[in-house]
């Protein structure tokens, strides 16, 4: 039970496999280290593009039922990062995927059509509630989710990040809402980041090494989209490269949604080695950096 772990990282997501992309060796870190770590996943993924062929018919404009599939592919991820306490923001399927579209400026966007019950269209107390009474169940140190502008514009990431951000605040209230637990406050929350210069120095490898198609349409010295933080912002950085490799194997069971062949299984820095540091901003609490001026642990003066 989370209670037993004298340390506590609780990480809310959008949909099954941002965890692993953002923060799967981070999470395999900290669970070897003997830290409890809870994942809060928002949506089943309902509408995801299906990479598949033979699963095509999973779509949610065919047959649907992506998201059940996707659980699996979920609980398969967290079996291989060794995380035993994922959660679904109020129960599995109480909001749904809300589905993306592609602004003219190259980042995600509401789509024109948005199912009625979308997490893009929940009631934000009501969400929130249902993250509160988790917040004030495992009772953590640390809070990891997304920025604003939830990386790169997806409705459901925003969302994310608004539910975190006001959970957080109203888990801490004396007098809220006491029926879902007793008061706990956050110490330190933090938002994925991506370094801008291990950004450029990737791409600069991959293009010099004659690959022209992964991250397309991104140069090393060209602009980059918004998921990519300069590292002024930048306060910690995690060395997670021991669990390198099992965060791979965690996102290559989210197997409907990540090509196999694709950029996340491609790099210019010794194939994969590229997502074994997983970067944050601190968005509460103090920062404890070291002599390069960053963290290296989120638990840092805790």
């Amino acid at each position: 039970m989370p209670e037993t772990f004298a340390q506590r990282l609780l990480l809310v997501h959008a949909h099954p496999d941002d965890e692993c992309i953002n923060n799967g060796a981070t999470m395999a870190a900290y669970v070897a280290a003997g830290r409890g770590v809870t994942l809060v996943t928002c949506t089943a993924g309902e509408m995801g593009e299906v990479l598949v062929p033979d699963l095509s018919h999973l779509a949610y404009e065919q047959q649907g039922g992506l998201g059940e599939h996707r659980r699996g592919e979920l609980a398969e991820a967290m079996k291989i990062l060794g995380v035993t306490d994922q959660r679904w923001l109020g129960g599995f399927g109480a909001f749904h995927d809300s589905g993306m579209a592609w602004h003219e400026d190259g980042h995600a966007m509401a789509a024109e059509f948005v199912p009625d019950n979308a997490f893009w269209n929940a009631d934000l107390v009501e969400a929130a509630d249902h993250l509160v009474r988790i917040i004030r169940e495992v009772r953590p140190q640390v809070l990891v989710t997304y920025d604003q502008f939830g990386g790169y514009g997806h409705p459901d990431h925003i969302q994310a990040h608004r539910v975190a951000t006001y959970a957080a605040d109203l888990a801490g209230v004396p007098s809220y809402k006491l029926d879902l637990g007793e008061p706990w406050t956050i110490a330190k929350i933090y938002w994925s980041a991506l370094s801008e210069t291990r950004m450029r120095d990737s791409l600069r490898r991959l293009r010099e090494a004659g690959d022209t198609t992964t991250f397309e349409g991104m140069e090393p010295d060209g602009d980059l989209p918004p998921f990519v933080t300069p590292d002024h912002l930048i306060s910690t950085r995690i060395d997670g490269s021991e669990y390198v490799a099992q965060k791979m194997q965690a996102l290559a069971a989210h197997a409907s949604q990540v090509e196999q062949d694709g950029p996340f299984f491609s790099g210019g820095e010794s194939g994969q080695a590229f997502w074994g540091e997983e970067a944050y901003r601190i968005a509460r609490g103090t920062p404890v950096p070291g002599d390069d001026g960053y963290e290296t642990d989120l638990f840092a003066g805790l």
